[in-house]
Order: C-alpha cells, then sequence, then structure tokens
C-alpha cells in the first residue's frame, strides 16, 4: 500500500476541488486587473470634456467598487477654485494642472501641489477643410503647416476658425500659448518680454466662432461649419467628429510644425485620507485594457507608447511646447485675447523721414519694409507682424514740414496697394523737423481717441537724421505735457535709421511710454517688426 502523498501516483480532485480551484485562479485575474477592495465614493471636480469618460464608470465601480460622483466645470475655472485651496472634492480631474500650478505659483502657496498621475493624452492641433489645407500649403515651401501660416492666413481674411475661449477652456488657453510661443520664436517657454507687444491681433483676426469649452464648441462648428475653414481644438475632438458624421466633409487634422502643447489629463489627490482609493482608481485607469478602452471610446492617446493604437491617433505630434512658468504672461496674453475679442479698432500713425538723405538704397529699404509688413515678408516674424484686416493705417511723410498724409483702413488687397502708392512717392525736402513731425502726429492722435475713445493708436517714428528744421524736442516735450490725459496716453514708438540721434529718440519715446528700435544694428524691416502690436 502507497503512503499518502508518496510520489508516482496521483490524487484524482473531486469537481468541488476544481471548481475551488477555478474560483481562486479567477480572483487572482481580477485582482491583477482590478483590485476590488471596499467599496468607496469620491467626488471629483473633473474638465467638462471628460463627461465621455461617464460610461467607463460602470466597469470601474464593478471591478474596483469605486464610486465617482462628478461635478464638471471648465478647465481654467476650476484650476482657479482649487487655488484657493480650499477643497469641496477628494479628487481633481483637469485635462492639464498647468493652469492650476501657476495659480498657486503665484499666491505663494506650494507649487508641486497634490499627488497627479496622468491617465490619458490629446495634443491641441487644427482641424483644417481639405481644400482650404491645400490653399495654405501651395504657399509654403516645404508643404508643412504652422502656426504662422494660420496667423498669415487671418491677418489677411482668408481663414476663419473656431476656437474656445481661453479664459474658461484649456483647449483655447493651450492653442493661444501655442500660437503665441510660436510668434516668439525662442524655443523656450514665453517670458514676459516676449508678450510685451500684441503679436497676436492678426490671428485673432479670423477667430469667428468661440464657446466656453470644448465640447460646446464642436458643436457649434458643426452648426456654423460653412462659414468656417477650421476647428483649433483637441485632436480626440476633431477624431470624434469626424467619426460622427455631422460635417459635409471630414476634417484634416493639422500638426503645426512649430509646435503644439499636450493635455495629459492628471488625476491629482486633494484628501489625502483617500490616498489608498487613488491608487486602486490610477492604477485601473492605467491599466492595458483600461487604457484600449478610453482610447477606443474617446479616441485619446494612451499613456503607454508601446500600446498600439488606432490609425488615427499614429500621426507623430512633431514638437512639444513648453507652457509659460509665469502667470503674469498667461494674463498678458488673454488680455489681449480680450482686447481683440472686444473688437476696439486699432490705429497706427506712421511718421516717415522723407528727406533728402532718405533718396536711394534707404528709401527703397523702408519701401520694402512696408511691402513686408503688408504681407510680403514670409518669414515666420513676417507673418506675425504683418498688417491685419480691419488696422486702420496713417502715413505721415515728412521733411522739413509734412509733406503728405493719407489714411487707409485694411479690409481688402486694394488697400494694401493704396498703402504702397503713399510711399512710392518720389518727393523730398532737404530739411528734417523730427519733432514737428511729432507734435503733428500727437495732433492727430488726439483727434482720433476723442472720436473714439476705445481705439487702441500709437504712434511710430522713423528718421535717418538729427532734427534740424522746426521745435526741438524740449518744445515737444512741453506742448505734449499740455495734451489731454487720453492723447497723453498714446504711445511713441521710434525707430533709429542712418545717423539719426539715438539719445533723443530714445528719450521721446521714453517720455511717452514707448521705446526705440534701432536699425543700425539690424534691418530696418526687423526694427518696425519688433515695436509691431505696441500699443500699451
Amino acid at each position: 500500500m502507497t503512503a499518502r502523498g508518496t510520489p508516482g501516483r496521483r490524487r484524482r480532485r473531486t469537481p468541488a476541488a476544481l471548481i475551488v480551484l477555478c474560483l481562486c485562479v479567477l480572483a487572482t485575474l481580477t485582482a491583477c486587473t482590478g483590485d476590488r477592495g471596499e467599496p468607496v465614493t469620491l467626488r471629483v471636480l473633473a474638465s467638462s470634456e471628460l463627461t465621455d469618460m461617464q460610461p467607463l464608470f460602470d466597469d470601474l465601480r464593478r471591478e474596483t467598487g469605486i464610486t465617482l460622483t462628478m461635478e464638471y466645470q471648465g478647465t481654467v475655472e476650476a484650476a482657479a477654485s482649487l487655488a484657493t485651496g480650499h477643497y469641496r472634492h477628494d479628487l481633481a480631474w483637469l485635462s492639464s494642472s498647468r493652469p492650476f500650478q501657476l495659480l498657486l505659483k503665484e499666491a505663494g502657496r506650494q507649487t508641486d501641489g497634490p499627488l497627479s498621475t496622468s491617465t490619458m493624452r490629446s495634443p491641441v492641433v487644427v482641424g483644417l477643410k481639405p481644400e482650404v489645407a491645400q490653399r495654405l500649403r501651395k504657399a509654403t515651401v516645404d508643404g508643412q503647416l504652422s502656426w504662422a501660416d494660420l496667423a498669415d492666413a487671418s491677418a489677411a481674411g482668408t481663414l476663419k476658425y473656431a476656437m474656445a475661449d481661453p479664459r474658461s477652456s484649456n483647449s483655447g488657453l493651450a492653442a493661444l500659448v501655442g500660437v503665441a510661443t510660436a510668434a516668439a520664436g525662442t524655443g523656450g517657454a514665453l517670458r514676459p518680454e516676449d508678450v510685451s507687444c500684441d503679436r497676436l491681433r492678426g490671428f485673432f483676426t479670423g477667430h469667428a466662432v468661440t464657446e466656453d469649452s470644448s465640447g460646446r464648441l464642436t458643436d457649434a462648428y458643426a452648426r456654423h461649419q460653412d462659414g468656417l475653414d477650421a476647428l483649433i481644438t483637441y485632436e480626440s475632438e476633431l477624431l470624434s467628429l469626424n467619426r460622427a458624421g455631422t460635417l459635409r466633409s471630414p476634417l484634416e487634422i493639422v500638426y503645426p510644425k512649430d509646435g503644439i502643447v499636450l493635455s495629459d489629463y492628471p488625476l491629482m489627490l486633494l484628501d489625502p485620507a483617500k490616498r489608498a482609493a487613488y491608487d486602486r482608481l490610477t492604477a485601473w485607469l492605467r491599466s492595458e485594457p483600461v487604457q484600449r478602452k478610453i482610447m477606443e471610446r474617446t479616441l485619446r492617446r494612451p499613456v503607454d507608447p508601446g500600446l498600439t493604437r488606432l490609425p488615427g491617433l499614429r500621426a507623430p505630434l512633431g514638437n512639444a511646447l513648453y507652457f509659460p512658468d509665469s502667470q503674469a504672461v498667461v494674463d498678458r496674453l488673454l488680455a489681449d485675447y480680450a482686447d481683440a475679442r472686444s473688437a476696439r479698432p486699432v490705429r497706427v500713425f506712421f511718421l516717415l523721414d522723407f528727406s533728402t538723405s532718405m533718396r536711394g538704397e534707404r528709401i527703397a529699404n523702408l519701401r520694402a519694409t512696408m511691402d513686408g509688413l503688408s504681407g510680403a515678408d514670409g518669414s515666420r516674424s513676417g507673418k506675425f507682424a504683418r498688417f491685419h484686416q480691419g488696422e486702420t493705417l496713417t502715413v505721415v511723410r515728412f521733411g522739413g514740414r509734412v509733406l503728405d498724409e493719407r489714411t487707409v483702413t485694411y479690409t481688402g488687397a486694394p488697400d494694401l496697394e493704396r498703402l504702397r502708392d503713399i510711399v512710392a512717392a518720389d518727393t523730398f525736402d532737404a530739411g528734417t523737423a523730427v519733432w514737428s513731425a511729432l507734435d503733428h502726429g500727437y495732433r492727430a492722435a488726439a483727434d482720433a481717441v476723442a472720436e473714439d475713445p476705445a481705439q487702441l493708436v500709437s504712434l511710430v517714428l522713423m528718421t535717418d537724421g538729427e532734427n534740424n528744421a522746426g521745435m526741438s524736442l524740449d518744445d515737444f516735450l512741453a506742448r505734449y505735457a499740455a495734451l489731454p490725459a487720453a492723447a497723453r496716453a498714446v504711445r511713441t514708438y521710434t525707430v533709429r535709421y542712418g545717423e539719426a540721434d539715438p539719445r533723443e529718440l530714445d528719450r521721446a519715446a521714453r517720455a511717452t511710454g514707448g521705446h526705440m528700435a534701432d536699425a543700425t544694428g539690424q534691418s530696418l524691416l526687423n526694427a518696425f517688426k519688433e515695436i509691431r502690436g505696441c500699443h500699451e
């Protein structure tokens, strides 16, 4: 008789034993995909676009015992409420934590913020009608589109787009940061000096439809698609819109070559006492089967780059742009956006030296500069600095006296031709009355401000020589000081060219709140671009 447990003879398992074994295996597998612990309910403050995650929450409750009670807000609004430090929720689940982190930093509170875990990703990109994408690509050297190309077309009035309001929506804010970073051209995070002047006015010209959330924006685009050329929002929203079949033709998704801002949908722990449930939740969200479900349902990219992606999510993202690390930068961008949305008119007075010393190469450079600002400059900076539709431009030509003054409001190509005709004039004067010309400019600016106080008015004074006629700088400053407050608020930006006196030009600019651009160490066009968009 063989002893119990002696090798060589296997025990036959009863059906009951097999059932117990199967249950144990099943329990082990379940623990690998979802650790079902004690039932718990978590209150979550979430970005409004995360409503599309709701269908997965039944699986979450069944597999982990966690129930989520969701409160939805716009990301920027939610970040502001969190920054007070008075949390009413256990977790926050935003499209991006960067607005929240900036507000914490500004308030001098903790800069690291709550424990955070990325759950999925989606870049803010551009959906273009195919025929519009084709038209814009034909104007590029390499066939790749950029934020600069979109700004150029918007300023010219040939691109109308929908974008969410950056004051409430993260997709709008990410787009605003993306285009402003591209305009700065530094390759780094935006600094205060990068946004000291409004370089986005031309880009804003094409902003025709807005909403306070990305979800409402896609609905608005579908309603107004016949009058729009583009939709700027999350990649996932564009893919979902194309999949829904509500468009007459699917949008072509463009990843601007000068960079995009990526949202990573971080889940943040607000109540440390809920850490165990938080860990269980994040493990479930980042597990492979759940990441696959998220991708298939929401069309957002999985956090694991090794997970096979759907065909629409395989396009390379290109350059990822840095988010600003200063709330002051974001505040300035939002202020410029608010000005543009309020439709405040813009008027610039160009006081241009047509003394005899400007003949020849110098006047040719000035004319090329005005052509560049009219859209002929195909560089990145040129596309952001160009004149934009709705802008009123007054050109005053002066020598020893005012020679000519003409005004155009840019509504189409014929207006730019009229502007070129003004600077094409070949009448010059022997004298150079710099400060009399500036005084003339302020009298005209005072009338403009009195006529429409909402206008953004500025003066640009370019000269290549020292003042030798008319009033002195001291005389001008005395007359300037006697102007009404609204007229004194108009700033002068001087451009030093040739033999012009840098000290006097700098002094005049500073006295009015502006600054001087020096064209002796750079091209005249670059000097003009340096001060484009400077009003305040």
